[in-house]
């Protein structure tokens, strides 16, 4: 594979200096040879199906080498295999941003956009794996059971879904059958922690020697009567031999025993049963019916209330935006005003302009504001604006450098208020939203990068950007 310069993208030598730019490249080259190590012993584990060793070391080359697109592609490919379909395409969409030609990534999410039965499939497993995950929560363990079951029918390779229904089969004392889905993960996934942690535990549970019988199943499989004891911390079973006479007198007792206590259920215990019980049931829903209609009255008073105070609510707003109106007008015309005064004193004295017009905001005004305030903010604006962007953006920039993404973020937006046209000012915007952790404006920033300045270096970084907003989400 032909190696570039991290620099300026010439195509490298064996020597470690580029050719091109003189940069030294030698440490660059040994983080390449390590991510591709990983790579190598990925597709190694992959091979046996350690699946969760390949990803480790996938995760590894990654962070070593970004760009390193096989490797990214391999981890899509081995989410894919173990159901993860959503991880699965958030790798291959970041493959395609990094390297848009001929790349594999293109046959992979084409092959699974193809087949709408596929994406179908995949829809309705994430789904009912989410409703199975909600009824853990809620302690309905049985329906989670079933869900999962229909989530293995659709996809027998989703191993979370094996696993969980091993950890619930292991909860409700099913040893065996929780060691069965262990086996099944184990065989799509043999470095799975967690499927060997719960095998451990149900083989535990288990007779040593008994694959998948437990010591109640062996008992009643016996055809003989047995006797148990325990002998210090060993349990002894015993068969007790008897004569077939004894055997069938016994069982025929038994049969004439079941027989004379239904008789007696059906004849004199059942009807006065029923008869209770019918009783106590007249007399709860007598008793449901009066607090329901108590209760109904009493929500029909409530909604009254509520009603009232609602149309109170909705009055006092209005009076308070009239309020909230008047006085930011108000505000915002003596801040054009200051900042017009000292352009015309002093038409150099950009911070004290800056500062004058710090808290005049149009999007809050625009509907109060006069013809003659809009065309003198506009006129100002034609004559300090570039000026003023210009000022905020320095400062902003130099606190992004710092760090200080706070300070970056308040004048990078007023240096884009000021000057719509230069995208630095916005894809630093956005920059310093995500390393601030506010990844929603982030989001907003570099869709607004992407869309207003497409065909840029910085459209296309913002992009990046994106996609490892959403792989992350995820």
């Amino acid at each position: 594979m032909t190696m570039k310069c991290f620099r300026c993208g010439a195509v490298l030598d064996k020597g470690n200096i580029c050719p091109a730019c003189g940069a030294d490249v030698s440490t660059y080259k040994k983080i390449i040879s390590f991510s591709n190590k990983f790579y190598n012993d990925a597709l190694e584990k992959a091979n046996v199906r350690d699946m969760t060793g390949a990803i480790n070391s996938l995760r590894e080359s990654l962070k070593l080498d970004k760009n390193n697109i096989d490797a990214r592609n391999l981890l899509g490919l081995i989410y894919f295999e173990t159901g993860e379909a959503v991880a699965a395409l958030s790798e291959w969409v970041i493959s395609k941003n990094l390297k848009a030609e001929d790349n594999l990534a293109d046959y992979y999410m084409d092959m699974v956009r193809n087949s709408p039965a596929q994406l179908d499939n995949i829809n309705q497993t994430i789904k009912k794996f989410n409703i199975a995950l909600n009824y853990c929560h809620q302690d309905g363990l049985d329906l989670a059971v079933i869900q999962l079951k229909k989530v293995l029918s659709l996809n027998p390779g989703f191993i979370k879904a094996h696993l969980l229904l091993a950890l619930l089969y292991l909860n409700s004392g099913n040893w065996d059958r929780a060691k069965i889905e262990c086996q099944k993960a184990l065989k799509l996934d043999s470095g799975n922690v967690m499927a060997k942690r719960y095998l451990k535990e149900a083989d535990s549970m288990l007779l040593p020697g008994e694959s998948g019988k437990l010591v109640s199943d062996i008992a009643s499989s016996d055809s003989e009567d047995v006797i148990r004891y325990n002998s210090g911390n060993e349990m002894i079973i015993q068969p007790v031999k008897k004569s077939p006479l004894t055997k069938t007198t016994s069982i025929w007792g038994i049969v004439l025993g079941a027989i004379l206590g239904v008789a007696a259920a059906c004849f004199l215990i059942l009807p006065q049963r029923i008869q209770s019980i019918n009783s106590t049931n007249q007399s709860k829903i007598a008793q449901i019916s009066e607090e329901s209609d108590s209760k109904s009255a009493q929500i029909n008073d409530y909604e009254q209330q509520i009603k009232s105070l609602q149309s109170q609510i909705a009055d006092l707003e209005s009076r308070v935006t009239d309020y909230e109106g008047v006085d930011s007008t108000s505000a915002a015309m003596n801040s054009l005003m200051n900042a017009t005064n000292i352009y015309l004193t002093d038409s150099s004295d950009i911070d004290g302009m800056a500062a004058a017009l710090e808290k005049l905001d149009l999007n809050v005004i625009s509907d109060d504001v006069s013809t003659e305030f809009t065309t003198l903010y506009d006129t100002l604006m034609s004559l300090v604006g570039t000026k003023l962007a210009t000022s905020y953006y320095n400062t902003g920039y130099d606190a992004y450098k710092a760090e200080d993404y706070e300070t970056a973020i308040a004048n990078l937006a007023k240096a884009y208020q000021y000057d719509n046209s230069n995208v630095n000012t916005l894809y630093y915007l956005g920059n310093s939203y995500y390393q601030s952790g506010d990844l929603d404006n982030a989001k907003t920033t570099y869709d607004a990068v992407i869309t207003n300045f497409p065909d840029t270096q910085s459209a296309s970084s913002a992009q990046t950007k994106l996609a490892e907003i959403n792989n992350s989400g995820n």
